[in-house]
């Protein structure tokens, strides 16, 4: 049976996290004195006095979490962050819209960074601030970031981190996993000042750089700017942005362990060595056929190759130059390198680079079978061998994921989307990548999709920021099984 009680406490909990971040939003508004402080005030009202009830209702909860109910939490987390982050978009007139509003509100959650606005320079400060604040809190996680403080309710956070975190393996770099968080937390506090210390350096003002440092850090790709990066016209922005934008796709544990000067163990890790050529590699390819096939100069190629690959490999989404004017070949690569993704562990989307390595093991070891039936051929990560069970959990992933791709595009399809669109927005969406493809690219909003689209497409970034068994699973009759 769930807990229900605790589940109410902890959904009551982390409305109250909303509504101090409504609140700081609040804030934004009041200091440019704009028309949006009252939605931002009247949302946080709402959101307090439904997440105040319910932390009463779960008064006296039994403190033990099963991993039902740490599924069902994380889960139910998203959604309800998402529908009450959506109120003050709504609410101030700026998106008119549920559909619209919820899209928005939970591409930034699940730091997807897609966008149906035409003109998101007419929003208020406030508002801006918002939408890259929602991909701040949700790139780490906000059940991550609730396991930090759930020693406070007197219980532990495991069963959520199992069910919210990204990747095959779930390190532990510390006994207690509400150490390891604030650990974490720690060190992407400290990469977005970091970076916004460093745009601000290179002239961007001190709200922008705020709000891309949020965007920057959560892979989000939520800008200020309508043209994204590419508004700045400078290459030193661009060059922190994408070196930040790649750190921020390393594991987090593995970024602690260098912290704690453990580089050995940081440099030998496969799963980096393979992200990090993985971008080598494409940045390499594209930047040689922009070179000869295009108007660019060698090094603004470069930059623009590197910058696209860093952008798209870690889901953030940003962009310099709209790649759709680029030679279809290279759109090619680009959804390759979004379906890889970044590494386990950190704020990315995709696959994931250690799930490509296994798969890539795996691959091998099949060859090697069919010369040699009777060999054992263990597939070993890190000089550690990979248990059978999380070889078949990986393969199972990848074929689910797959399956998605195929037939939401299918679906999409059926919405009359064209099918260049339809690929991208899925592959985009389940990935929380933010732009797509065509019409659907970094160019333009996705404001012209069908609402069945937009609403099919949300659930997809929520499946992927979830790793689909979090999401699918509530949909098995087994999950909901006394026993």
């Amino acid at each position: 049976m769930l807990n229900r009680k605790l589940i109410y406490r902890i959904m009551g909990f982390l409305l109250l996290v909303e509504t101090a971040m409504l609140l700081g939003s609040a804030g934004v508004s009041l200091f440019y004195g704009e028309e949006d402080l009252q939605s931002f005030l009247l949302t946080s009202l709402l959101t307090a006095g439904i997440g105040i009830p319910l932390i009463v209702a779960g008064w006296k909860a039994e403190k033990q979490l099963s991993r039902r109910d740490g599924y069902v939490i994380v889960s139910l987390a998203w959604l309800l962050v998402s529908f009450f982050g959506m109120i003050p978009y709504y609410h101030s007139g700026y998106i008119p819209d549920i559909t619209n509003a919820f899209f928005e509100s939970m591409s930034g959650f699940t730091s997807t960074g897609s966008s149906i606005l035409d003109d998101i320079e007419a929003l208020p400060h406030g508002l801006l601030f918002w939408r890259c604040l929602t991909q701040w809190i949700g790139g780490l996680g906000i059940i991550f970031f609730t396991i930090a403080i759930l020693p406070i309710f007197g219980i532990g956070g495991v069963q959520l981190f199992a069910a919210e975190a990204s990747g095959p393996t779930h390190d532990k770099v510390h006994p207690r996993i509400g150490v390891t968080a604030k650990w974490i937390w720690s060190i992407y506090l400290g990469l977005t000042i970091t970076v916004a210390v460093l745009l601000f350096t290179g002239g961007m003002g001190t709200f922008d750089s705020i709000c891309h440092a949020f965007s920057t850090a959560g892979t989000g790709g939520f800008s200020t700017k309508q043209n994204s990066i590419a508004f700045y016209h400078s290459s030193y922005i661009e060059y922190v942005t994408a070196i930040f934008m790649i750190i921020s796709g390393f594991n987090f544990n593995l970024l602690l362990l260098f912290v704690n000067g453990k580089f050995r163990k940081f440099f030998q890790n496969a799963e980096l060595k393979f992200y990090l050529s993985c971008m080598a590699v494409f940045t390499l390819f594209i930047f040689v056929f922009l070179y000869y096939n295009s108007s660019f100069a060698p090094e603004e190629a470069f930059r623009n190759a590197f910058f696209q690959v860093a952008s798209l490999q870690t889901s953030t989404g940003f962009y310099t130059s709209d790649y759709m004017t680029w030679m279809p070949m290279l759109w090619g690569a680009l959804i390759i390198v979004m379906l890889i993704g970044g590494c386990a562990g950190s704020t990315t989307g995709g696959i994931k680079c250690i799930r490509m390595v296994i798969l890539s093991k795996l691959c091998r070891n099949e060859f090697r079978h069919l010369l040699h039936p009777n060999a054992v051929l263990p597939v070993r990560i890190n000089k550690q061998i990979i248990p059978p069970g999380v070889q078949s959990t990986v393969f199972t992933f990848a074929f689910i994921y797959i399956v998605l791709i195929i037939l939401s595009t299918l679906i999409m399809l059926g919405f009359g989307v064209g099918f260049l669109e339809s690929i991208g927005t899925v592959i985009s969406s389940i990935g929380n990548m933010g732009p797509g493809l065509g019409l659907t690219g970094p160019a333009y909003s996705w404001n012209t999709l069908p609402d069945a689209a937009k609403w099919l497409l949300s659930f997809l970034m929520l499946i992927g920021r979830l790793e689909i068994f979090t999401i699918l699973l509530l949909f098995t009759p087994d999950f909901w099984k006394r026993n």
